[in-house]
């Protein structure tokens, strides 16, 4: 089986858009995110997102202008939120420096920049690359890993998984749920969000039911 074959199974039984499953794909809010959704529902990392829209953020330019104690405040909901705060702060403040603003960092940030900047992993970094600068990087994650090892695979390293996944990218014509027609980078955040729905709804907590073990077989 390859990547494609997952993607094309995975998008014939899930009705889904590309551009707006993560919400605000595209800008400066997806950076935050990514902090924010570590180690925590997403639920809760949109109640702290809110929080920080409610208070009159509408740029890195202003979140790095907000006390950290007070950045800590705002988003509480989201968990883990002093350590949260302190890297929110750091970032929005070395993107600003090193890029002057969202759009100059969107087109010209590079991988090993955002690989040195602290509190940033690789999930959350090809997360950022995939939906905020809309890259054509696949995004491998605790979903990915136990989708494909449902289906034989296991891999040695995250980076060897997310190359598996971008297999994906021979796809060529792929339109998503609302019918538009995916470039590179959509297809890339299109696959990510199949794979992260399809598990949502079929895992049973580390076991998927019997609704996706048939489905599966079907690719093996």
């Amino acid at each position: 089986m390859s990547a494609s074959e997952l993607y094309t199974a995975l998008a014939g039984k899930i009705s889904l858009s590309a551009r707006q499953w993560w919400p605000d794909y595209g800008s400066f809010w997806v950076v935050i995110g990514a902090i924010l959704g570590q180690n925590t529902k997403f639920e809760n990392a949109l109640k702290a997102l809110n929080n920080l829209r409610n208070y009159g953020v509408d740029s890195l330019e202003s979140l790095a202008g907000i006390p950290i104690t007070k950045l800590a405040e705002l988003i509480k909901p989201a968990g883990f939120y002093n350590t949260k705060a302190k890297r929110l702060n750091s970032l929005a403040k070395a993107i600003c420096a090193d890029f002057g603003d969202f759009e100059s960092f969107k087109q010209n940030v590079s991988k090993q920049w955002l690989f040195s900047q602290k509190g940033l992993g690789s999930e959350s970094v090809y997360s950022v690359l995939c939906f905020a600068c809309e890259r054509a990087y696949m995004v491998y994650d605790s979903y990915s890993a136990r989708l494909l090892n449902e289906l034989g695979y296991e891999f040695e390293s995250y980076e060897e998984g997310r190359e598996f996944l971008e297999g994906v990218l021979s796809e060529t014509g792929a339109k998503d749920g609302t019918g538009e027609e995916l470039s590179e980078a959509l297809l890339c955040a299109h696959f990510h969000a199949l794979t992260t729905e399809f598990c949502k709804a079929h895992l049973k907590g580390k076991v998927f039911d019997n609704e996706a073990k048939e489905f599966l077989k079907t690719l093996l």
